[in-house]
């Protein structure tokens, strides 16, 4: 009996010997916390890019107003660069389609191209027109300005008879003005939104379900580059998605036109700067797309390497084309349109890393839906 219970005893030891032993919670890297990753993004670039751009917007506005109360060559050329660089600060602020960008549909009301002339014709000739239905999305926004203030004549002289003599003049500048103001009530909405309750919500949703943050971010992401920078700046107007037909008319800042690459440009570089998680107003690199990519371990399946190098390897191939392309990308179609399609082929790479490879590292599910095949 006195065996028994000493071995009674000694199997109580060792189960709580073996209990004690048993590890603890494995420690989490860092790196694959999303909330860090989510509050980085909107602290350090998506804010302060809207505030830039929001700068850029306001002086625009102003030097519109000065154009309005005076049609001149001097306010006409005022209003014409301030309009230029709230374009380009524009292109910073277009990928982040996702939250309030996304609720109010800004994009649609700020760039859609080409313009409809004939729309714009019957707007500011019924000043009670609907500027709140999609019909309206090509009457307004930055194209609209660019016809207004660029398109209207064949010279300056033109363009301001437009706006000083012709019978319609009041009329044009009244819709001027009405285009402005409701962009300035726009960006106010979705500014106001990421500064106040959104960015609680944005930093908090860390799942990966359809409806989480990191989910609503990438899929507006990868959307931004293949529909917006790739086929609208490169593959429609080059043709490389109509069959061949080249479009020249449907380039951004078709009446401008020496603004065209720059807009791709900024664009490009603000879509790389995202990815990489770097400060929209210092460049310093911090946590981001990158980051995240890294600490999940995801790999290049072809090649063994990092997949952020592969893919960052490749927007710089993309680059390269972009930056070798003319000023005007409007002559670059009617003159060198296979260095535009060289541009969208380079750049449709990127997008079956972004669409295919890293939202399957990340377990995202692609929500939206394109017919190009990809």
């Amino acid at each position: 009996m006195k065996k028994y219970f000493a071995l009674l005893l000694t199997v109580f030891f060792l189960g709580c010997s073996s209990g004690s032993e048993k590890p603890g919670p494995q420690p989490v890297d860092e790196g694959q916390d999303r909330s860090v990753m989510l509050k980085s993004l909107a602290e350090r670039i998506i804010v302060p890019s809207y505030d830039q751009f929001k700068t850029k917007f306001d002086d625009m506005n102003a030097k519109s107003k000065a154009f309005t109360a005076k049609p001149d060559a001097q306010t006409l050329a005022a209003f014409r660069a301030a309009w230029a660089d709230a374009y380009i600060a524009w292109q910073h602020v277009e990928l982040f389609d996702f939250g309030p960008g996304e609720k109010h549909t800004i994009r649609n009301f700020f760039n859609i191209y080409p313009t409809n002339v004939a729309g714009i014709t019957a707007n500011y000739s019924d000043p009670a027109s609907n500027l709140e239905v999609p019909a309206s999305y090509a009457t307004q926004g930055f194209p609209a300005l660019d016809y207004l203030i660029n398109g209207l004549g064949a010279d300056d002289t033109a363009i301001l008879a437009q706006y000083t003599s012709d019978r319609d003049a009041a009329r044009r500048l009244a819709y001027v003005t009405r285009i402005i103001t409701r962009m300035e009530s726009l960006l106010g909405k979705v500014t106001g939104e990421w500064k106040g309750d959104y960015m609680n919500t944005f930093t908090t949703k860390t799942g990966l379900d359809i409806g989480s943050s990191t989910s609503l971010m990438v899929n507006g992401l990868v959307l931004h580059y293949e529909r917006y920078i790739r086929s609208g700046k490169f593959g429609i107007p080059s043709g490389a998605m109509a069959n061949g037909i080249p479009s020249p008319d449907k380039v951004e800042a078709f009446y401008a036109k020496n603004i065209s690459k720059n807009l791709a440009q900024s664009a490009h570089k603000a879509y790389v700067d995202f990815f990489n998680g770097k400060h929209a107003v210092t460049g310093e690199a911090g946590t981001g797309l990158k980051t995240y990519l890294d600490a999940l371990g995801a790999k290049d399946s072809s090649n063994g390497k990092l997949l952020s190098e592969s893919i960052n390897a490749q927007f710089t191939v993309a680059t390269g084309k972009l930056d070798a392309l003319k000023s005007n990308l409007y002559d670059e179609v009617k003159t060198n349109n296979q260095a535009m399609k060289d541009t969208y082929n380079e750049m449709q790479k990127a997008v079956r890393m972004l669409k295919v490879d890293m939202t399957s590292a990340m377990s995202i599910t692609i929500t939206y839906t394109d017919n190009d095949g990809d």
